[in-house]
């Protein structure tokens, strides 16, 4: 850093306001250095750069050469020839080829060089450089392996001697002081252990013998190299959007969708991952979700995606059926679920894995799908598919344990500290030996997996970032249940309202006595939801043994006075009211008496996120029309094993453990996909 001009004493009297601030530019992007004072008047301004003063540099104001990298400082005194000095502010002009900056820039950090990939033998140097730009100047932290790596505070990471130890993944991250925050690429180093060459040393001849002998001191030669220690990975978080459709509008209603999300959401909150799980969503609601659930994402981000419902695939694509598909529907009335994978990828997290669990089903085939960009080979994508091409998912129905054939198996091995492509793997061997879906399940994998990252990986809690602050508040908001709280009524009974989540969309109301006075007798609690509100629905329409087994699963033991089940809270427009009714006797007079209180609960849950209100319009997936024909339904009452299949493509098939007789179904239109006879199967399949 340069000196201090020379100058008198400063003066107490001034007061430096507003100081230059340190600049990282692209050469030809201007500078503007601002310096200002409050003392006595008139103050008098004059810029240095280094030791020497600019010429004609005595405003507050400083335009620095767009194309020189400087050190630069402001004088400012009084006529009293009194002054004070502002602080050194350092200018640094890159020249890098094809840097850019943002349209409309205002000095948010931008990475301008990317540090790249290296493959080095141990002993040699290491160097990985970022360049970033920012008014105010960036700061640098490198990582390795998501690990925040003490003292690596610079533009560039230097190891002067490899090491086997020094393998893995860096990135790079760059803040300011406003809390203002981005991430480099990850760069991968690898580590190649020197092989040395053999040699032939010369041997001495033992007196007395036709024996020739290396000397003691000889160096062992063709040493095999040390194995490289294992590389331990984590993730900067770990996020997981779960959604179950089971009581379609215009197709067969499903059953265990329900409580495949409910288990595996269990499941993954053992392996510390923020899960959100909403059950039956429409298109928009779907895409609503998408939405919320990739701002959760970033840099080294776990990310995990489950759909359980209706499902097809199409040119290789595959789509989710929402709850309100017409019948029959398009592509354009379905969700597409490369595109997001696509988002997900986008975010820059170290692992997505998505679970579809739906059928396969080729559909409409001559339907030429909208453009897709191509997925970039970042080598973190597992794909887990509960069925092969072509092929139809299956679910057990078996009142409360009823449940989806895949999800049967993965909660075998899911919690298991194995990679996932291995846990995956384990699923579809158990899956192969189920005599049920023999010839007509069979599950699939694909991945570009390139570590041996696990959903059981550590998150690194070190290096909280801006943007992990953001994600927080931004998760809270849609995970808040009401405070509990006690009602007093006039007749001195006190009742207790707690709150628990099923699901992100789904709660339950527990209404408690606390409190009776001794003149009360014969008192009941009901709770009723106020009229008007859309959403927030307590029928269930189906599975209600399964809701009741989760509410035990839930509470364990717990009993209440009462409960209320609503569910459909994402559709919940305004503050969600209920009314509180007590019925008593009164001992004296003996007659049976009523109070009703009104309590406002808000918007619990993932009402929050207001995923009811419409998606921009947007093109459709592609311009021509689907002629998928749909079939008759089973008579009211009766559950066939091929139900759903006898509707056609696109469905999720379920059985329950009864004979039943297969539906017949009219001639199939030119797109439908082939149905299969089963009507042998007498046990559960989906």
């Amino acid at each position: 850093m340069p000196t201090v001009p020379r100058a008198t004493p400063a003066s107490p009297d001034i007061v430096i306001t507003k100081q230059p601030v340190c600049a990282s530019v692209p050469a030809g992007c201007p500078v503007t250095l601002h310096c200002s004072a409050i003392g006595p008047t008139p103050l008098y301004y004059q810029w240095f750069e280094g030791n020497e003063e600019i010429a004609g540099a005595a405003q507050p104001v400083l335009l620095v050469n767009e194309r020189r990298s400087g050190v630069y400082m402001c004088r400012v005194n009084d006529q009293q020839h009194q002054c004070v000095f502002s602080n050194w502010a350092k200018v640094k002009v890159h020249f890098l080829k094809s840097a850019g900056l943002p349209h409309r820039w205002k000095g948010e950090p931008v990475i301008g060089l990317q540090p790249e990939p290296s493959r080095v033998k141990v002993g040699q140097r290491i160097s990985l450089k970022c360049v970033a730009f920012g008014i105010p100047a960036p700061k640098y932290q490198w990582y390795k392996n998501g690990i925040q790596l003490p003292q690596q505070t610079k533009a560039q990471l230097v190891i002067a001697a490899a090491e086997m130890r020094h393998h893995g993944t860096y990135l790079c991250s760059v803040t300011n002081d406003r809390e203002q925050e981005c991430w480099s690429s990850a760069a991968d180093v690898s580590i190649v252990e020197n092989i040395p060459i053999a040699i032939a040393f010369p041997s001495l001849r033992v007196s007395g013998s036709g024996e020739r002998k290396v000397t003691g001191k000889s160096p062992a030669v063709c040493r095999k190299p040390d194995t490289p220690p294992e590389v331990r990975l984590c993730a900067t978080d770990k996020v997981a959007l779960l959604i179950g459709n089971m009581n379609y509008v215009n197709h067969p209603k499903l059953v265990a969708t329900m409580m495949d999300v409910f288990e595996l959401s269990n499941l993954l909150h053992q392996l510390d991952f923020r899960v959100v799980s909403l059950m039956d969503l429409t298109k928009e609601e779907i895409q609503r979700a998408v939405k919320q659930f990739l701002q959760l994402l970033d840099h080294g981000v776990y990310a995990l995606f489950y759909y359980a419902g209706h499902g097809y695939e199409c040119s290789g694509r595959n789509y989710m059926v929402p709850v309100n598909a017409p019948n029959p529907y398009r592509p354009e009335n379905c969700i597409n679920v490369q595109k997001i994978l696509c988002g997900m990828q986008a975010r820059n997290t170290a692992l997505n894995v998505l679970f579809l669990d739906m059928c396969r089903k080729w559909y409409n085939q001559d339907y030429l799908p909208s453009d897709l960009e191509p997925l970039a080979p970042t080598g973190n994508i597992v794909y887990g598919y509960a069925t092969c091409e072509d092929a139809e998912a299956y679910e057990v129905q078996d009142g409360e344990h009823s449940s989806g054939i895949f999800m049967k198996y993965l909660k075998k091995h899911i919690l298991k500290k194995e990679k996932v492509t291995q846990i995956l793997e384990s699923v579809s061997e158990d899956m192969g030996k189920d005599q049920l879906i023999t010839g007509k399940q069979v599950m699939e994998i694909r991945h570009t997996l390139k570590e041996c990252r696990a959903l059981t990986d550590e998150i690194c809690t070190k290096g909280h970032t801006a943007q992990l602050r953001v994600r927080n508040k931004h998760w809270e908001r849609a995970n808040e249940l009401p405070e509990r709280r006690t009602i007093r009524f006039a007749c001195g009974v006190g009742v207790e309202l707690s709150y628990g989540a099923i699901f992100s969309n789904v709660m339950v109301v527990y209404a408690d006595i606390k409190r009776r006075p001794s003149q009360v007798t014969e008192c009941k609690i009901s709770l009723l939801k106020a009229e008007g509100l859309e959403g927030a629905s307590s029928d269930f329409s189906g599975g209600s043994s399964q809701i009741d087994s989760l509410l035990s699963s839930l509470n364990n033991d717990r009993q209440s006075d009462t409960t209320l089940k609503l569910r459909d809270l994402h559709k919940l427009e305004q503050p969600l009211t209920l009314r509180v009714t007590i019925q008593y006797r009164h001992f004296k007079e003996n007659t049976k008496l009523e109070e009703t209180a009104v309590v406002n609960l808000g918007h619990p849950l993932v009402a929050h996120l207001e995923l009811y209100r419409t998606m921009p319009s947007t093109h459709n997936e592609g311009g021509a029309t689907s002629t998928h024909q749909g079939c008759a339904l089973a008579p009211s009452g009766a559950i066939a094993k091929d139900t759903s299949r006898a509707c056609g493509p696109g469905t999720r098939t379920y059985a329950n453990k009864r004979e039943a007789t297969s539906t017949a179904c009219p001639a199939r239109m030119f797109n439908q996909p082939e149905e299969n006879d089963e009507s042998e199967v007498s046990n559960g399949n989906r």
